[in-house]
């Protein structure tokens, strides 16, 4: 009898102890998110949003930080919890893993090394032509990462790539790359990934990556809503015009809505002006040749050179002479026509918070009461309270966001994603 008791003791304590450690573990990812967001300063905070046990967020904590991912910081933040106990900071290890993240936009390229909490460690501007041949530029980029990984030392979790184009999935095409030469349906993801092979990036445990690819504004959306301006909406419409054309995305509970094949919210083909310009996509007016860079310079007036991009002449135009009578009248002619597609977004979607990027942020920063009225007047849901309409926070959100694509895995199982190094 005595035996039996005791051999029902120990299972029971093994059981514990598995039931304990599987916690944990399943608790790591949401661990790591919280931290990578922002949204656990200190060990307490991270105790509370898990809703574990003080021991298991510490042992949560420690483990993370034995991956090289987070720091916990031994000396106490001030009193913390019901008993005043004090807490540990929690922070981003400085020397810690990165994904390569790599941009293709109207203008060339740039690539960069992010680390956690959407941290641009590194960044390499690329200026070339866009070849028709998509391997071309992404071959360049690539190199241009793995130049940057190279220096660094640091280890590599993944690569994400952003491009000017819907990417089609399950197969990683780019779809419609208007403002770039390359041909409908060129395969990004496949190309990506096998310039990485070919640049010698690998993943933690030395093997092959897989690439990751997604649209430019997708991507600004996810890592505003994660690291800027959208953190903490729960509905968030992003619209950006970058160096060519108007992109748009929505975020929904914290996921990218990209639709049944991720060609969801392409909101550059709003027609804003019946009467206006036609479009790449066939029809007449859309926001995307009515409220781009190029629509802005031609409505004031002035000849776009080729010295630097368009979207930094256009900046510069807004920045630097809002004052002549020709910018303004543009600026206020682009303003109502980026207004009244956000009102018509505004109807469908109900968003609880809108950001703009680009141009467009830089529209809303010179004169926010004429946008953010034009929105309430003509959208039924505006009229009724009004919608937040903010400028994009982060540099390079698009960079920001392919790197978040790299990172995913890690914040979903981050011993599955770093374990074996």
């Amino acid at each position: 009898m005595f035996c039996f008791v005791s051999t029902q003791s120990e299972n029971r304590g093994v059981t514990q102890t598995r039931t304990r450690l599987e916690r944990g573990r399943s608790a790591l990812g949401p661990a790591l998110e919280l931290v990578h967001t922002g949204r656990a300063p200190t060990r307490a905070v991270l105790t509370t949003e898990l809703g574990v046990t003080r021991a298991t967020a510490g042992a949560v904590a420690a483990e993370l930080e034995a991956l090289g991912l987070i720091q916990v910081d031994s000396r106490p933040l001030g009193a913390a919890g019901a008993q005043g106990r004090p807490s540990h900071r929690l922070s981003i290890a400085p020397h810690g893993p990165v994904a390569v993240a790599a941009q293709v936009h109207a203008d060339g390229f740039r690539a960069a090394l992010v680390g956690l909490g959407g941290r641009i460690v590194a960044t390499d501007p690329g200026c070339m032509t866009v070849p028709a041949d998509p391997a071309h530029v992404i071959d360049a980029v690539v190199e241009a990462g793995a130049r940057l990984l190279r220096a660094s030392g640091r280890r590599c979790v993944g690569a994400g790539l952003a491009v000017p184009s819907a990417v089609a999935e399950p197969e990683g095409t780019a779809l419609n790359p208007l403002h770039i030469a390359w041909p409908a349906g060129a395969p990004v993801r496949e190309l990506f990934t096998r310039s990485l092979a070919a640049a010698g990036v690998r993943g933690p445990s030395g093997a092959p990556l897989t690439g990751l690819a997604g649209n430019d504004v997708n991507l600004a959306a996810l890592a505003e809503h994660r690291h800027g301006a959208g953190r903490g909406a729960q509905h968030l419409l992003c619209v950006a015009t970058g160096h060519r054309g108007v992109g748009g995305a929505l975020v929904l509970d914290g996921r990218l809505h990209t639709g049944s094949a991720g060609l969801a919210l392409e909101v550059g083909h709003l027609a804003v002006n019946p009467e206006g310009s036609p479009c790449h996509c066939g029809s007449r007016g859309c926001l995307d040749i009515e409220a781009d860079p190029l629509a802005f310079l031609v409505a004031a007036g002035r000849d776009p050179g080729p010295e630097v991009s368009l979207l930094q002449q256009a900046r510069d135009l807004l920045r630097e002479e809002y004052a002549d009578p020709s910018v303004r009248d543009a600026a206020d002619l682009l303003i109502d026509r980026l207004g009244l597609g956000l009102a018509g977004l505004v109807n469908i979607l109900n968003p609880d918070r809108i950001i703009l990027g680009g141009l467009h942020r830089e529209l809303l920063e010179a004169d926010p009461e004429r946008l953010r009225s034009v929105v309430a007047e003509r959208s039924l849901w505006g009229r009724s309270g009004g919608v937040p309409v903010l400028p994009c926070t982060l540099d390079h959100n698009s960079l920001v966001g392919a790197a978040e694509l790299a990172w995913q895995a890690v914040l979903d199982d981050p011993l599955e994603a770093l374990g074996a190094a």
